[in-house]
């Protein structure tokens, strides 16, 4: 794998928070995209007591190129998660909640009625949290986005990812205009909900088709973007085809907020729920 350009490498410092956050995480047996999905400002965002909730479990049911989390078989629901969830929300006296998945395929619903559940108990604990979800494309089942966004979160995050050109080999099991349906579906349903949706970079794509995918995005009524630049986990992995400076992460965002976007943030260490709440924030 190639060595790491300075301005990707993130701190590795632990303080008193990150040992807090990993420990209420196992005593209550909660997952979350930080740790599986080896993201790089897990210890910066746990040391300021924040984590991002992956729900349903460890296992994926797709097997896309670019991500980290297993694939396989996953275990049956567990119906005491969404509590768990509540509960961890309020030990880490969260104002803004962010859960993901995995992509459930197995289940007739893609697991949308699991998220619902989940948002009604952060309401319900916890009753002016914001909560924002990130959730994978249910297969296109418009019922299952209904689902979702009939429990009101405040956002409504379907990463696209990539460009349409390699779509089909970073996403091999997903489509390029499903998720653009997604979002689409999003906007129109819900208009009072924030769509936000986010793009990895260094993946091979052209500034062309970046400026392309954004405009497709911007089309459906989708108001936020996320870019940041993509890490390969492993060298089984889809490799990294080149490290963008920042100036140029500086560049897509000012192109990005030209097109139309509300909110946009872009940098090489973004994540799709990286500062989540300052870019709702920002939105609004």
């Amino acid at each position: 794998m190639r060595r790491l350009p300075p301005w990707i490498r993130a701190s590795l410092k632990t303080d008193k928070a990150y040992g807090q956050v990993c420990g209420l995480l196992a005593d209550l047996d909660l997952h979350t995209v930080c740790a599986s999905a080896q993201c790089p400002n897990r210890h910066e965002c746990w040391n300021k007591g924040t984590a991002t909730f992956m729900i349903m479990g460890d296992v994926c049911t797709r097997n896309c190129t670019f991500c980290a989390v297993q694939s396989g078989a996953p275990q049956p629901l567990d119906p005491g998660e969404p509590r768990q969830v509540a509960q961890a929300a309020q030990s880490m006296r969260l104002n803004h909640v962010v859960i993901t998945s995995v992509t459930r395929d197995d289940l007739p619903d893609g697991g949308a009625a699991f998220f619902a559940e989940c948002i009604q108990a952060l309401r319900e604990t916890l009753p002016s949290v914001s909560v924002e979800v990130l959730v994978p494309d249910f297969g296109g089942q418009t019922a299952s986005i209904d689902a979702v966004l009939a429990a009101r979160p405040d956002v409504f995050n379907h990463n696209m990812e990539t460009v349409r050109r390699l779509q089909p080999i970073v996403r091999p099991q997903a489509a390029y205009a499903r998720s653009l349906g997604v979002l689409r579906h999003a906007a129109s349903r819900e208009p009072a909900v924030l769509v936000k949706t986010g793009l990895m970079v260094g993946l091979g794509e052209t500034m062309d088709e970046l400026n392309e995918t954004m405009r497709d995005i911007l089309a459906t009524g989708c108001s936020m973007l996320t870019i940041g630049q993509y890490l390969a986990p492993s060298r089984a992995h889809q490799p990294v085809v080149d490290y963008l400076e920042p100036d140029v992460f500086r560049v897509l965002r000012e192109t990005a907020l030209d097109l139309g976007f509300r909110a946009v943030a872009s940098a090489p260490l973004v994540r799709s729920s990286y500062k989540a709440d300052e870019l709702m924030r920002q939105a609004r």
